[in-house]
């Protein structure tokens, strides 16, 4: 068991920080949520489990919550490797709540291995290929891609198509029979995006 030292812990800070990463990992889960059962549907899963996997988008990051005492408190905003160490420990923590409550035993495998890559570079517990759960493999792309179009301290978001050619950079992590219809996923989303714009901007004149 990892033992924290909260000597130096402002209890306002973190406050303020829970609150701040609520609203954020609320805002994150659904968009995550939101792909992950559209890709759940173009790869024509069942009902069930599209039902299944939206859930556990929404709920992927929830064991990130309970280190968020231990990553705020202090001076150093900078994550070292201790507490990477930490962080990295979201996936567990966040099956224990999940299967506490009572979710089922497919959702809580999702949320367990959404870090697992395809090539074995993963975690928690360093699976490769088709031993990772399919829901996994759907998270894991959705989720990475959510995060960087979304804006984050250390940098803005990048925009749908400058992240898509960041994880083609990256695609060895990820299950090309859900990586490909999920690339078009995005680019329907991007033409629709474009055209709704348009629609805007011709409404303005007129």
């Amino acid at each position: 068991m990892i033992q924290l030292d909260r000597s130096d812990v402002d209890v306002d800070e973190i406050s303020y920080y829970l609150n701040e990463d609520l609203r954020t990992e609320i805002a994150h889960g659904i968009e995550v949520s939101r792909l992950a059962g559209r890709l759940a549907r173009e790869l024509k899963l069942n009902p069930a489990f599209c039902h299944d996997i939206e859930v556990a988008g929404m709920l992927h990051d929830i064991g990130k919550l309970r280190a968020s005492t231990y990553l705020y408190g202090g001076d150093d905003d900078t994550l070292n490797v201790e507490k990477m160490r930490y962080v990295r420990l979201h996936s567990g923590l966040g099956y224990e709540v999940v299967k506490n409550e009572g979710y089922s035993e497919r959702v809580c495998e999702m949320i367990l291995h959404h870090h697992e890559n395809y090539d074995g570079t993963g975690y928690p517990d360093n699976l490769v290929g088709e031993e990772i759960p399919l829901g996994a493999r759907i998270l894991r792309v959705c989720d990475v891609f959510v995060a960087l179009t979304s804006d984050r301290p250390y940098r803005k978001a990048f925009d749908s198509k400058t992240a898509v050619e960041l994880l083609i950079e990256e695609v060895r992590h990820f299950d090309m029979k859900v990586f490909l219809p999920f690339q078009s996923i995005v680019h329907e989303e991007i033409v629709q995006h474009g055209m709704n714009e348009q629609q805007e901007e011709h409404k303005l004149v007129y």
